[in-house]
């Protein structure tokens, strides 16, 4: 069984062979650099888990300009919830920042194995209300702490964006500008 599939669908109420089933499903691929995993306006109709590397989802303001929305490292779920669940057309585009091994869910096949088998469901539930929470977290982080503090937090949880990672995208991430991250990056090696 895949390793990955394990660790990432942690719950007491799935079995070793629920897990296999699982697995079944998923499907490796491997991605480069750059490639668009999900464009705007398309419908998400699968979702995945990262093995490896580092994917970014962004929109464009309204003023063209790219934001990014997310970063996604290893053992992440990369999804954009409201496009695959409502099946509507997505408003991110999600793209590999780094070369990239996912394991790829379709929507379908999520479907089934979620009214078939009750620990998935249950995991499932567990895992959108983390995702809400964190969502109200990010959104209150970004009222009540200080860039310095929000830069601070991103190295320490992902530290790997900021290899792999342009400042102007980790910037707009952070909702600040380039200049203002070069400062905050200087004040913090002095």
């Amino acid at each position: 069984m895949v390793e990955i599939i394990k660790s990432v669908y942690q719950h007491p109420l799935l079995s070793e062979e629920d897990l296999e089933k699982m697995a079944a499903s998923h499907k490796k691929e491997n991605v480069k650099k750059g490639t668009v995993i999900l464009k705007q306006e398309q419908v998400a109709n699968e979702y995945y888990i990262l093995e490896s590397g580092l994917v970014r989802s962004y929109v464009h303001d309204y003023d063209n300009n790219e934001i990014t929305t997310e970063f996604f490292a290893e053992n992440e779920i990369v999804i954009v919830p409201t496009s695959l669940f409502q099946r509507i057309p997505s408003q991110e585009t999600l793209v590999a920042v780094t070369d990239a091994v996912l394991w790829k869910i379709a929507f379908e096949e999520f479907q089934q194995l979620y009214h078939s088998i009750p620990g998935f469901s249950e995991w499932g539930r567990l895992w959108f209300t983390h995702q809400l929470f964190a969502t109200k977290q990010r959104s209150l982080e970004m009222i009540t702490k200080t860039a310095t503090n929000r830069y601070l937090k991103l190295m320490q949880e992902k530290p790997q964006i900021m290899q792999h990672v342009p400042l102007k995208q980790i910037a707009s991430y952070l909702g600040i500008t380039d200049t203002s991250l070069s400062r905050i990056r200087k004040e913090i090696s002095h």
